[in-house]
């Protein structure tokens, strides 16, 4: 157990509970307790197995929050596609899921500073013997794949060209596993550090993960998000975060989940290039 203290609420409607734990920086500061969305999908943030909040996005926004005076979390779980809407329906203070940074999603929350970089990768059957390692792939092997509700992995395979009809949104990231697993599909997009998680993790399911791209010109960056204009809580959580990464923490927090120093976020780009782009 962390030295802070954990509550989690799991509730898959993303209502509060009535314990007093805020959806308000305000609010949490006098409080000391404080809510945050989540989409339980490992490694980025889930439930362990004894029902508590882990993950990598909780336990660096515990640490940027401990030295914000802020030591009780509530996680409400919420699908990953509704996130920004319960964020912006206070449900929650803030979204701590690991989230990509994007124009679409600039619109309606504000992102803080980058926090990591990752690739996209398939969980794919052992031995791969349609040989998917690109979006272009699927068409060319006429294959169908999962991907994650509302994330970046079904507009790669847009721009890729890949049928819709290819293409098989889930709501969660145990469906997709099971899925694959099942031969349902063929196999599953996503990011290269939860492909390689789940391989880990079900060393039964006979599967195994392709090798790691970069989709686009630049990589894709994932972090913290906040409701539009709550300047000062995104202010002080970047200044500690910021922290984080410049005395080498942040590597220390989220190696059990997977992340490495590659995952560390180049200083060159920016959130605001991200929005704009």
């Amino acid at each position: 157990m962390s030295a802070v203290a954990l509550t989690v609420m799991a509730s898959a409607c993303g209502l509060g509970g009535d314990d007093g734990a805020a959806v308000s920086y305000a609010d949490a500061k006098s409080t000391g307790k404080i809510k945050i969305g989540f989409a339980n999908e490992a490694p980025w943030a889930f439930l362990d197995a004894g029902g508590e909040l882990t993950g990598y996005a909780p336990t660096v926004a515990r640490a940027v929050l401990k030295n914000l005076g802020i030591n009780e979390i509530e996680g409400v779980v919420t699908d990953f596609d509704g996130l920004i809407d319960g964020l912006r329906a206070n449900n929650y203070a803030f979204v701590a899921a690991g989230m990509f940074i994007n124009p679409k999603r600039c619109e309606s929350s504000d992102f803080a500073i980058p926090d990591y970089q990752v690739g996209s990768a398939f969980l794919v059957p052992r031995g791969n013997p349609s040989n998917i390692t690109r979006f272009e792939d699927i068409t060319r092997a006429n294959v169908h794949v999962a991907t994650l509700g509302g994330a970046v992995e079904n507009g790669y395979a847009q721009d890729a060209g890949v049928p819709g009809a290819l293409i098989e949104p889930m709501a969660k990231q145990d469906d997709i596993l099971r899925a694959v697993r099942n031969g349902d599909v063929y196999g599953g997009a996503m990011l290269d550090v939860t492909a390689s998680w789940l391989s880990k993790h079900n060393p039964d399911a006979n599967l195994e993960v392709t090798q790691s791209f970069q989709q686009g010109a630049r990589p894709d960056v994932g972090t913290f998000n906040f409701r539009l204009d709550d300047d000062e809580f995104r202010a002080d959580f970047n200044r500690e975060l910021r922290k984080l990464h410049e005395s080498g923490e942040w590597l220390k927090l989220v190696e059990p989940f997977g992340l490495t120093a590659a995952n560390e976020p180049d200083p060159a780009f920016t959130t605001e290039q991200y929005c704009a782009a």
